[in-house]
């Protein structure tokens, strides 16, 4: 008896044991997956046939949405401006913004200190019974809690005319 107790309990031990970090993310459903999907934009018939571009293969065609231009158009930007640098409208805004400094490398120091703490939260998470997602508790003291906020800037006597009051 002891003996299958034994060869029960070692594999669910060793499989309590996978580490997988903090995000236990699955499909559970049968149909398709949404985020294999991309949009794009309808097809249009050009002025001239013999006007056509050449085909470049392997690059962007006329269809092809750009998530980039598409966010640059939705902040009132151009997206022709997008590779051109800043423009001199908002020159006072970033010289505002970085006016302590500007870290030339932020991204990567950022990536490798999220990196060191989701390491550190993960150490303990390892051992489960069940699938849990644990990515919403390890960043818990990092969330910023809307309302809370809004109400403190309200009580400062701060404007926050965005913000409604019912959300």
């Amino acid at each position: 008896m002891r003996r299958i107790a034994l060869l029960v309990l070692i594999p669910l031990a060793l499989g309590a044991c996978a580490n997988k970090g903090l995000r236990d993310l699955q499909n559970v459903s049968e149909g398709p997956n949404e985020f294999m999907l991309q949009p794009a934009k309808p097809l249009e018939s050009p002025a001239s046939y013999r006007e056509l571009p050449t085909p470049t293969p392997g690059q962007a065609n006329l269809t092809d949405r750009s998530a980039l231009n598409e966010g640059i158009t939705a902040f009132g930007g151009r997206p022709e401006a997008a590779d051109a640098g800043i423009p001199a409208s908002d020159g006072a805004l970033v010289q505002h913004a970085s006016r302590l400094g500007v870290a030339a490398n932020i991204r990567d120091d950022l990536a490798q200190s999220d990196a060191q703490f989701r390491k550190r939260k993960a150490r303990f998470t390892q051992f489960r019974l069940v699938k849990v997602d644990r990515y919403n508790q390890a960043y818990r003291r990092q969330t910023l809690d809307a309302q809370g906020e809004a109400s403190r800037w309200r009580r400062a006597g701060a404007r926050t005319p965005s913000y409604a009051a019912d959300q």
